[in-house]
């Protein structure tokens, strides 16, 4: 039976309402459980090695972990390190941190060193839909038989570490550090996963460091204010490697300064040290895009072409550019025409990502209050559409209201779904929260696929489908597309 959406009534007072998830256990650090592939058994096959893998504890489907020295521990990474033959310190690599855009700095910064003649690794998280992803050689992700090897390799040392065993995300890191060493490449980029300072990718000394835009995110773990957020994202910063950030609120940069001049580091801001600025253009052969324009102290780039729709990108994109400039500036024998080319080339899943047309479909991993705001921003200002149908879907520990607050700015009608994730908000929770501030047309689907399926009997040919919220998400309508049920 056809479900039709229906206008929300209007409440006179928001209530301040926690979010609800299904009651599930938050556990302690654990010690390496038995399962298939690990401890006495070998592994042999992929199944085995994802087995392996997935038996390790994951902070990354946990709602509460306490952000410590006992939970994110850089002396139990770097002992893993040291009997996997220290991997991390037989490569050149460039490290990213920052709230939002790491991804997307971190994939313009291997589509220009590729583009330029460079062996290039990839480190980035979360997934999409397969584990793989997140460790990319040239930009192709790595085989099952790789990853196999790399689990067979790491199984034997975290089981001889089980009183104090590694993370699923210490192990996918030393796995990466691993596998671009055995491929002998040219530059890693590397995209730090919670934070910094405590981060287990923030053993490296790199090439050049990279700060993409602050704003609130984990603030459970990394504090509650953008100051507090700002020095542990700084906590990667090196004695004499050389720091660029993206622009930042003032009491930002006064925290990256600060914690820069006591590291021994330089650090440049764009927009401040790195001349930058940016115009949206549009013709009928090209559609709508962004042009930037920036002067670092070897080089000027004037009115590059940003492959990425939306302002944010245009930061992402400058951010890039400066460290490639950095680097360069360091001795490495980068052609800057080729990275430009370079540049022009990259796409990126997940962000913005187009998937059909008439009516048009949207993928987007945006989930914090100030990425949904670029997103809504990004929509606006390069997509045309009559009406905005959001399918939305978020963690329970992220920033609801604030995420509510931009959907209720930008779309015409929110389907609420679940993010996809153990640590997923309730959809009846979502819609009664945004009923409590909007008048608009919200309802729930009970999985993605029923939430694609009303939101496609309300949309006409011209009309706009946006899926986002969760990385979770993203990936499961992924999978729906590739079984032809998004068609």
């Amino acid at each position: 039976m056809a479900r039709t959406i229906t206008k929300a009534k209007r409440a006179t007072k928001a209530k301040p309402t926690a979010a609800r998830t299904r009651k599930r256990p938050v556990a302690p650090r654990a010690s390496v459980r038995t399962a298939p592939g690990t401890a006495g058994v070998p592994i042999r096959t992929y199944r085995s090695a994802l087995a392996f893998l997935n038996s390790q504890t994951n902070y990354e489907k946990m709602l509460r972990v306490g952000y410590n020295n006992t939970n994110f521990n850089l002396n139990r990474m770097l002992r893993l390190l040291s009997a996997l033959g220290n991997p991390h310190r037989k490569i050149r690599t460039m490290h990213v941190a920052g709230t939002k855009g790491k991804g997307s700095t971190c994939h313009m910064l291997a589509a220009m060193l590729r583009n330029a003649g460079q062996k290039v690794g990839l480190y980035t998280s979360p997934h999409f839909v397969d584990i793989r992803e997140r460790i990319r050689v040239n930009d192709e992700m790595i085989s099952e038989s790789a990853f196999t090897k790399l689990m067979a390799q790491i199984q034997p040392v975290a089981y001889r570490m089980r009183r104090d065993a590694p993370t699923f995300f210490e192990i996918m890191t030393a796995a990466a550090f691993l596998q671009f060493a055995r491929e002998g490449v040219d530059m890693a980029v590397i995209e730090t996963g919670l934070g910094g300072r405590l981060d287990s990718t923030n053993v490296i000394k790199p090439e050049a460091v990279g700060i993409t835009s602050i704003s609130f995110d984990h603030v459970q773990q990394l504090g509650n204010t953008l100051e507090l957020i700002a020095e542990e994202k700084a906590g990667i910063f090196k004695p004499g490697v050389p720091a660029v950030s993206a622009p930042q609120t003032p009491g930002v940069k006064r925290v990256l300064r600060r914690v820069a001049q006591k590291v021994g580091c330089e650090l440049k801001f764009v927009g401040d040290d790195i001349e930058f600025s940016y115009r949206f253009e549009s013709s009928r052969t090209t559609g709508p895009q962004t042009r930037v324009c920036m002067t670092t102290s070897t080089s000027r780039f004037d009115h590059l072409h940003v492959p990425l729709l939306g302002e944010h990108q245009a930061h992402n994109c400058a951010l890039a550019l400066a460290m490639i400039d950095a680097v360069r500036q360091r001795g490495r024998d980068i052609s800057e025409q080729a990275a430009i080319e370079g540049l022009a080339k990259v796409r990126i899943e997940g962000r913005m990502e187009v998937i059909r047309e008439n009516p048009r479909v949207i993928l987007d991993g945006a989930h914090n209050a100030a990425s949904v705001a670029a997103l809504m921003r990004a929509i606006g200002q390069n997509v045309a559409y009559d009406s905005m149908v959001m399918i939305f879907g978020c963690c329970a520990d992220k920033d609801i209201d604030g995420m509510l607050n931009q959907l209720e700015l930008g779309a015409d009608k929110v389907i609420f779904t679940s993010s996809g994730s153990s640590r997923s908000a309730l959809p009846t929770e979502l819609l009664m929260r945004f009923q409590e501030r909007s008048p608009k047309m919200a309802q729930v689907g009970h999985s993605l696929l029923d939430a694609y399926r009303i939101a496609s009997k309300s949309v006409s040919r011209d009309d706009l489908i946006c899926i986002a919220g969760s990385c979770y998400l993203v990936g499961e309508a992924k999978k729906l597309q590739a079984q032809g049920l998004l068609d």
